[in-house]
């Protein structure tokens, strides 16, 4: 099936998830956003050598939006600056001091913490995310100097795993660092029941957490970067989406996905209410047998064969009806794939 569950304790709660929690970037997306424009914002610096020095940040950035920046067709021509204090800040973006000069390349948040956000810029920030795409600003300490806007598809996967999640019972709601109006967009067309934007990592832990105000109520997250670890630590269940998924999302995820397959989700669902229903029919099994012995026991009607049955034949009878979930896996692999 392609799930890694790392105790079967997840694997018992599955069946009494309510919320799915998921992150927007590589897990819905494909996490592989396009550049799609850049636009300078008034600078001295030409075209060429602020892409280049937003080109040397974002190469040592492990964010999809930044490796648009960093892997668009321009940039594979140009030789990457020397960046010295390169810290990454999770939630905003990543800075660096380029030739004696502390350069910024991040969200439209984080110029505004910084105190660079114009009039000029806000109105080229809306009027980018207004059309559905991410936006990325290349700063120093003194003003924007230029803005580059990316876009990501959704994966037709992701769809039909959002249905098949609302079918089974199970509410969704979608958690992004992104802008709002990009983050109601891929909602709309996902078809999540719920979509919060412009979170921090902290933010998206404490989503996660007033959804398990109810303490009946099992929260799954699903999640790929390292933005996304705190929320998948808070969760009943974390999902991490292995093939694309940050060495800490996968180390700190109960249930680690080998693709990302969102599929393998209500796959996962499926087999844990298999698994339960397994489990219930094998103990009411076992006691049947047992008191149906007791009584025959007390009727005088007992004997060391009934008691042989009673004991080495249930646990037979026991194991040869939890041995059906071998061939449940296969079956739930094709069903998803069939859809």
């Amino acid at each position: 099936m392609g799930i890694l569950i790392k105790g079967g304790v997840y694997l018992e709660q599955g069946h009494r998830m309510r919320w799915l929690a998921l992150d927007k970037t590589g897990t819905i997306t494909q996490g592989q956003p396009v550049q799609t424009g850049l636009i300078p914002l008034g600078q001295e610096r030409s075209v060429e050598q602020l892409q280049r020095i937003a080109v040397s940040l974002a190469a040592r950035s492990d964010h999809p939006v930044s490796r648009a920046i960093a892997q668009a067709p321009e940039a594979a021509a140009m030789l990457a600056m020397t960046v010295a204090d390169f810290v990454a800040v999770a939630g905003r973006g990543v800075q660096g001091v380029i030739d004696d000069e502390r350069w910024y390349l991040g969200s439209a948040v984080w110029a505004q913490e910084l105190g660079l956000m114009t009039a000029a810029v806000r109105d080229s920030v809306t009027a980018a995310q207004t059309s559905g795409q991410s936006v990325v600003l290349l700063m120093n300490t003194g003003a924007a100097c230029m803005l580059f806007t990316a876009a990501d598809k959704i994966k037709d996967s992701s769809i039909k795993a959002i249905e098949q999640l609302h079918q089974l019972g199970v509410k969704t709601v979608m958690l992004s660092g992104d802008h709002q109006s990009v983050v109601d967009a891929i909602a709309k067309t996902s078809g999540v029941t719920q979509a919060h934007a412009q979170l921090l990592p902290q933010e998206k832990q404490q989503v996660v957490q007033k959804l398990q105000q109810d303490d009946r109520t099992v929260v799954g997250m699903v999640g790929d970067g390292m933005n996304d670890a705190p929320a998948l630590a808070q969760a009943n269940i974390g999902f991490a989406m292995g093939a694309m998924g940050s060495d800490t999302a996968i180390e700190t995820a109960d249930v680690a996905l080998m693709d990302d397959n969102l599929l393998k989700i209500p796959a996962f669902l499926k087999l844990s209410r298999t698994t339960r229903r397994v489990l219930v029919q094998n103990i009411s099994l076992a006691l049947g047998i047992k008191a149906v012995f007791l009584v025959l026991v007390l009727l005088g009607m007992g004997s060391m064969w009934l008691a042989v049955f009673a004991d080495v034949g249930a646990s037979l009878l026991v194991v040869a009806n939890g041995l059906r979930l071998l061939r449940a896996g296969p079956k739930l692999q094709e069903t998803n794939e069939a859809v």
